[in-house]
């Protein structure tokens, strides 16, 4: 199957930009062009703006069944392309095909979750203190037209989780998809064309990204805004939204700790974070970063999960074997470099990878630091990559402050066999989302999001709603 240019989806329709203007696209495991996608300038917002109020105006009146029979039959087209989806993903992005058709399968379960959840959308009746003739009552109304911003590591997923979610709730929505992987968002947004979704009412675009921020974020027509990426940039559109009193949820940057105890069982550990940390070649915001590992067992853990590194089979995501792809581009093999060469250079050791593959596409082999120092850039800055750093510990109070040492806030991952030691983890891990025994298992029934530097608002759940909805209050009294 080859891969096809990608241009823009407004009011229904599938056009190029005005101007003519577009990129290319990569192939990140070979570096060679595989095709282009349309660079949307102003006259492009505008008339995805324009159609956004109007199919908002139709949506809003639709009732959640009718939302609902919509949504459903986009999931059946998702699941029914998953196979050419996935292709074109791992064409773009470089996951392995496992994965990439995994994310769209997830996709499809996260879009019939929501078709569900629209029908729980309850407002209330609030009894008059004086008047039994006066009728209050509480109800929820859709915000209106958003704006979504979504990143290149998980392209589908999470275009989906603020789709989803927006539909739901009765508000049309613009989708400032990513450059570097646009053919699978634009796949997903031609199940719901295909399903029969209004004109309006999903929008696509790419293009600059803070000229498209900008213009968009202050345009009076956007109500609510929503985002996915780093925390720098996620506090410069807040702050934007801010100016304009606009409804902001942040989904932003982690640095997961995984902290590992004395009476932990060492391979489930390994098996569960040596698969959540190559996944997607460690570009993943809830990737476990940070291992801290009680010093009577670190020794163990280290040499296993190096093991577990060296036998993963790195390679062109297309082929059956690989476990691993290649990184997105060349700056985050340059990153790796960097704070491999920094760990090392303030004392930990290398026990697998910590180097380059070959001289063809962004390949950078599974990585394992020990005795890995505080100081160091690894420990500090989301590494997103797959490069896991471990150091030890001697008291739970210790791994829990170094946890939440950092400003970060999103993930955390721990393995205990004590339920005293998983009831004090409970509440001390400063996260968003804490596994314990396990691996990260979201799903659309649960919240997924973070607190302090790692953003707020959730993207699952029925919490999920919330940000996508006024709540307000009527009062009828008998003329």
């Amino acid at each position: 199957m080859g891969y096809p240019d990608t241009q823009l989806f407004i009011h229904g329709e599938w056009q190029d930009a005005a101007d003519g203007r577009t990129l290319p696209v990569k192939n990140p495991a070979n570096d060679r062009e595989i095709g282009g996608v349309a660079h949307a300038g102003l006259p492009d917002l505008d008339r995805a703006l324009e159609s956004s109020q109007r199919g908002f105006t139709v949506w809003r009146d639709f009732t959640p069944a009718q939302r609902g029979k919509i949504m459903r039959k986009a999931a059946e087209l998702l699941r029914a392309n998953a196979d050419s989806i996935a292709t074109r993903l791992t064409l773009e992005q470089g996951k392995p095909l496992g994965e990439a058709r995994g994310e769209t399968l997830a996709a499809a379960e996260i879009v019939e979750w929501f078709a569900e959840e629209g029908f729980r959308v309850y407002g209330r009746i609030v009894p008059h203190r004086s008047s039994v003739s006066t009728r209050q009552m509480v109800i929820k109304d859709p915000v209106g037209p958003v704006a979504a911003f979504t990143p290149w590591n998980f392209p589908i997923n999470q275009v989906v989780r603020k789709v989803a979610a927006a539909l739901t709730a009765g508000c049309s929505i613009i989708v400032k998809a990513p450059e570097e992987t646009p053919a699978s968002p634009a796949a997903l947004v031609r199940a719901f064309q295909e399903a029969g979704l209004p004109p309006g009412v999903l929008n696509l675009v790419y293009g600059d990204p803070g000229e498209i921020s900008s213009y968009l974020i202050a345009h009076p027509v956007i109500r609510k805004v929503t985002f996915t990426g780093s925390t720098p940039v996620g506090k410069q559109l807040a702050a934007l939204a801010g100016a304009h009193m606009k409804r902001v949820s942040m989904e932003l940057g982690g640095h997961a700790p995984v902290i590992v105890c004395d009476d932990a069982d060492l391979g489930l550990a390994v098996k569960c974070m040596g698969a959540a940390k190559f996944r997607n070649a460690g570009q993943v915001c809830i990737s476990p970063t940070r291992f801290l590992v009680h010093e009577s067992v670190r020794q163990d853990f280290a040499r296993a999960i190096a093991e577990f590194a060296q036998d993963l089979e790195t390679g062109d995501g297309l082929a059956e074997a690989t476990q691993m792809g290649p990184l997105a581009n060349s700056r985050r093999l340059k990153a790796m470099t960097e704070l491999c060469d920094d760990a090392v250079s303030k004392g930990a050791r290398v026990m697998a990878g910590g180097h380059r593959i070959g001289d063809v596409g962004n390949f950078w082999a599974p990585t394992v630091l020990d005795d890995v120092s505080l100081d160091t850039k690894i420990f500090n800055e989301e590494p997103f990559g797959p490069i896991a750093a471990i150091r030890g510990f001697e008291r739970l109070e210790d791994a829990i402050a170094e946890a939440n040492r950092l400003s970060y806030g999103l993930a955390g991952y721990a393995f205990t066999r004590s339920l005293v030691n998983a009831d004090i983890l409970t509440r001390r891990v400063d996260v968003g989302m804490l596994w314990m025994n396990m691996p990260a298992m979201p799903s659309a029934e649960l919240p997924f999001g973070g607190v302090r530097d790692s953003g707020y608002g959730t993207e699952g759940g029925p919490e999920a709603l919330d940000s996508f909805l006024n709540v307000r209050a009527i009062a009828i009294a008998h003329a």
